[in-house]
């Protein structure tokens, strides 16, 4: 069943009413196929438009939309042989970052990226995706162990931003980000990151420093999240619209912006609404832009992702 959004509620209306048509058509024997098909197409229509006019906070609500897939979504459906490798040979297992080798279309890369959990469960046991020191250092080793194998990197974002706890800081949160970004720029390999749903803050750019960098079309990335921007703009997280629109959050601003490269095309009505689809889509773009690093040579790629991240600076 597919939870609605707010600014959803005239589709989920309309969705409503079809179901209820065809609840009364199969109880009376009734045929009513030319008010569905009519009743289905403008239902179609209206959401089309409404995610084609989509706000910046709008886009942020389907980023974090409870149905859209995560992590063991897209290895589900992406890639195959995944062999999961955990723990950071230091402290423990961070369950909010997952990873191993895996293969794309027969090809073998290393896997890594957050998973946020998909029911109350699942997200407690994967801490909503938040990770911890020992999950940035358990991906630390995992690029370390592409380089020396000769395996591509591709990373799935999908965080609100790493665990902000005391124990977290405790174990030296701050230096295990700045290591993982330093191990992605070091890479001998070729990388590719994508956010596939929230990005946020030093706990995507430590997976995500790669010379080439993709967005799914309803994702966010972005410094802080809109309500922290307008709790210290404004000393109100009900500004978080206002900060939405003026941070710039979106693919499409970004990538005018030059911070990502390319952006991955979703279902209409967002990855939520057909995973499959989504991941079909994501496969080709991955497996499109490996083809063109693979190329290349490891002082190139060094190169690329050094002139990217200092032309943004610039």
């Amino acid at each position: 069943m597919i939870s609605y959004l707010e600014f959803e509620k005239p589709v989920a209306e309309l969705e409503k009413r079809i179901a209820e048509l065809r609840q009364s058509s199969d109880d009376d024997g009734v045929d009513i196929a030319s008010e569905l098909q009519r009743l289905e197409a403008k239902s179609s229509d209206l959401l089309k438009q409404t995610y084609a006019t989509l706000t910046p906070w709008q886009k942020t609500q389907v980023a974090r939309h409870p149905g859209r897939p995560h992590f063991r979504d897209y290895v589900e459906r992406m890639f195959e042989e995944f062999v999961p490798l955990g723990g950071d040979r230091n402290f423990g297992d961070d369950q909010a970052i997952l990873g191993g080798f895996a293969r794309l279309n027969g090809r073998r890369v290393m896997l890594i990226g957050h998973e946020k959990g998909h029911d109350t469960e699942t997200r407690v046991r994967h801490n909503f995706g938040m990770g911890k020191p020992e999950g940035y250092r358990k991906a630390i080793r995992l690029m370390e162990m592409a380089g020396r194998f000769g395996l591509p990197v591709v990373t799935l974002v999908d965080t609100s931003g790493a665990f902000p706890g005391v124990e977290a800081e405790e174990r030296g949160q701050a230096e295990a980000i700045a290591r993982a970004t330093e191990a992605c720029l070091a890479l001998p390999v070729p990388m590719v990151a994508v956010i596939v749903g929230e990005g946020g803050s030093g706990g995507a750019v430590a997976l995500a420093s790669a010379e080439r960098v993709l967005m799914l079309e309803h994702a966010v990335y972005s410094v802080i999240s809109p309500e922290g921007c307008a709790s210290i703009l404004w000393r109100t997280a009900d500004k978080a619209p206002d900060a939405a629109e003026a941070m710039k959050v979106t693919a499409q601003h970004l990538k005018d912006l030059g911070v990502i490269d390319r952006i991955v095309s979703e279902p209409v009505g967002g990855a939520h609404r057909d995973k499959g689809a989504a991941a079909e889509a994501l496969a080709v773009a991955l497996g499109e832009e490996l083809d063109t690093l693979t190329s290349k040579d490891t002082k190139a790629l060094r190169q690329m992702r050094e002139e990217r991240f200092l032309q943004m600076a610039g």
